[in-house]
């Protein structure tokens, strides 16, 4: 449909300069992510596996390539729905550590971050309607529940065809 062939870039766009700006700066990026880290309660902190990489700047490059690739694939309409829920998964952390508008005491400031706060938060959206499109298509569930639907009625047919035929050789052969 002409809508998602333009909407997907369009939503897109924003995730590929903005992973972009992060790999140009991350060290400003890192500050802001180290921020939020901290805020973590420590059970949290404590029940992330090592394997994990718990260094601002190594999270903030995945971040950026997250943002990149997520939304390249987007914009090409390949593998929409998992690169939505990508985008939307990086954009949550991305939108708590850098516009935490709650925290700030000027006024045109918080309104300021209040605003771009507000803007990740109809991103999200976006990406959220855009990781449930079926593209028309019935969801796998659907066509499950269809298709074992349309089973059991031709074996409820089979089992009234068997019964008539049975039935029917039972009275050729006089038994009734």
């Amino acid at each position: 449909m002409l809508v998602r062939r333009l909407a997907r870039p369009m939503l897109a766009a924003v995730f590929v300069y903005g992973g972009i700006g992060v790999l140009r700066d991350v060290r400003n990026h890192a500050k802001a992510a180290s921020h939020l880290m901290e805020k973590a309660p420590s059970s949290v902190q404590d029940s992330v596996p090592e394997q994990v990489p718990s260094d601002p700047e190594t999270l903030v490059r995945i971040d950026g390539a997250v943002k990149i690739g997520g939304g390249v694939l987007l914009a090409l309409g390949k593998c929409p729905r998992f690169a939505a829920l990508l985008l939307a998964g990086s954009l949550v952390p991305t939108t708590l550590s850098s516009h935490a508008f709650w925290e700030l005491d000027d006024p045109d400031e918080r309104a300021g971050q209040q605003i771009h706060f507000l803007k990740n938060l109809g991103l999200l959206g976006g990406l959220l309607i855009t990781a449930v499109d079926h593209e028309g298509r019935p969801s796998v569930g659907y066509r499950a529940r269809h298709r074992a639907d349309r089973v059991a009625a031709q074996a409820h047919q089979a089992k009234g065809a068997a019964k008539l035929s049975a039935e029917k050789g039972k009275r050729k052969a006089g038994l009734k």
